[in-house]
């Protein structure tokens, strides 16, 4: 897909994604990089995923930098931090895309851990490097956002609810936002072909995948919703967006506003 951002337009803007060393993480970060922005590539566990789409970049004449880090230890996602910080000496745009919780032998806490505890504690984190004009992004889905009044699959319930708390808890800092100048905005896409997390659910539950795209009519693949995050983190902050601002939906909505 072709860059959604002008080239040149992000020259001199610092940027990190969470969970950018494959699939929507790496598209979006590619975007900003192509965009002239210097780019943070995060990973927990894809250390040379993440080093050979650095190197990717560098090879076209960016800059990027890759840190590990583990966003349920608070001390890790310190440490990420101080790097962004010696590296970059702050951020203009911070891309919430990490979440999980479909991921076998994990505790059973562990998606509320990362989608809710993990997001809140990175954004606070986060803040003394964020100035004036920059912008949050926090990566959710049409399947969580609207779970409390839209039921999903049984299998993505206890992933949906975390995302959706994790969602709430970061909008209740929007006024802290609002009074430093950072602007936040809410990105809800419908199922992603091509995701992890679409290939978990197909698995557990065959057809599911088939199912959600005729009714919406299509679905997005990653490079299209990555495309989205990447207008999302530079456009205006919606503020009319029903049924509530801060928000932009990508792909097919109607189902969801009407069950």
């Amino acid at each position: 897909m072709t860059n959604p951002l002008a080239a040149g337009s992000l020259k001199g803007k610092r940027v990190l994604v969470t969970g950018s060393s494959r699939g929507i993480g790496a598209d979006t970060v590619a975007y900003f990089a192509e965009a002239g922005a210097s780019v943070v590539i995060n990973f927990r566990n894809k250390e040379a995923r993440a080093k050979k789409l650095a190197d990717s970049i560098r090879a076209a004449g960016g800059t990027a930098i890759t840190v590990g880090a583990d966003l349920t230890d608070p001390a890790s996602v310190t440490a990420m931090f101080e790097t962004v910080r010696a590296g970059f000496g702050g951020l203009d745009i911070l891309v919430m895309n990490a979440s999980g919780g479909m991921e076998s032998g994990m505790a059973a806490d562990y998606a509320m851990a990362l989608n809710r505890d993990a997001q809140v504690n990175l954004l606070t984190a986060a803040l003394p490097l964020l100035g004036e004009n920059s912008r949050v992004v926090f990566v959710t889905s049409h399947q969580a956002h609207f779970v409390e009044t839209t039921p999903t699959m049984p299998e993505y319930e206890p992933v949906a609810r975390s995302k959706r708390a994790g969602e709430d808890a970061l909008r209740a800092m929007i006024p802290e936002l609002d009074a430093a100048g950072i602007g936040f905005v809410v990105v809800s896409g419908d199922m992603i072909e091509g995701t992890i997390t679409a290939t978990l659910l197909e698995r557990s539950n065959p057809g599911a995948i088939g199912l959600r795209k005729e009714a919406a009519g299509r679905l997005y693949n990653v490079s299209e919703f990555a495309a989205e995050i990447a207008l999302a983190a530079v456009e205006p902050v919606p503020d009319n967006t029903v049924p509530e601002n801060h928000t932009r939906y990508v792909g097919d909505i109607t189902g969801f506003l009407t069950a």
